[in-house]
């Protein structure tokens, strides 16, 4: 997966408590400092109609705009992975799979499950306004268009095509596939629906006769 998008949810997948010694104690300035960071003037969390909660601007947000920053523990490898699948299990028993790591670079992850990272309520969209970049070592979700008060931040989650069935979108785009799957994954993801509903209507067509 690209830098910078969120983990899917069987393997990685939009949530893992991070350890408690990775969490800075409260009021201490390392807190105070991690939930400036967290925080923006342009948007709020509020009630999505896509899925639980969102963040919609709260002002008229220009393209390119450094929205808000992905924030969270910084962490290697191999405890994104630990992480990961012990929350993959977790969802297994509870129907709640999802964790937010972002793929940082070759050796480190971003796990945003932290109460002060607001970015995290961002959903996904097959029609995106906004986008996430790295820049200087930092996660930030940016405008990829002008967006007015009021809309829906959202963004291209970027999920590869494994466990796809366990990720249905709801986001309403007029060019959603019913499930969430990264750009780079939508004319794969075409044909393997279109082949599934054929082979559907011929089951349904055999059980007919």
């Amino acid at each position: 997966m690209a830098n910078g998008t969120t983990k899917s949810a069987a393997r990685r997948a939009k949530r893992k408590k991070p350890a408690a010694k990775t969490v800075p104690k409260r009021n201490t300035p390392q807190k105070k400092a991690a939930a400036k960071r967290g925080t923006s003037k342009w948007v709020k969390v509020g009630q999505s109609g896509i899925h639980n909660n969102g963040l919609f601007a709260i002002r008229d947000i220009p393209e390119d705009t450094r929205i808000i920053e992905y924030v969270g523990d910084k962490i290697t490898k191999a405890e994104s992975e630990r992480r990961a699948n012990a929350q993959d299990e977790k969802g297994r028993a509870t129907g709640d799979g999802t964790v937010y790591i972002f793929t940082l670079n070759s050796r480190y992850d971003i796990d945003g499950n932290v109460p002060w990272n607001f970015a995290r309520n961002a959903n996904h969209s097959c029609d995106p306004n906004a986008h996430t970049d790295i820049v200087k070592g930092r996660v930030w979700l940016i405008a990829s268009r002008d967006i007015k008060k009021g809309e829906e931040v959202v963004y291209d989650y970027g999920f590869d095509m494994s466990h796809w069935e366990d990720h249905p979108c709801l986001c309403g785009a007029k060019r959603c596939l019913g499930y969430i799957v990264g750009e780079e994954f939508r004319a794969k993801m075409k044909r393997k629906i279109k082949a599934r509903r054929k082979k559907e209507k011929k089951a349904r067509k055999k059980a007919g006769k």
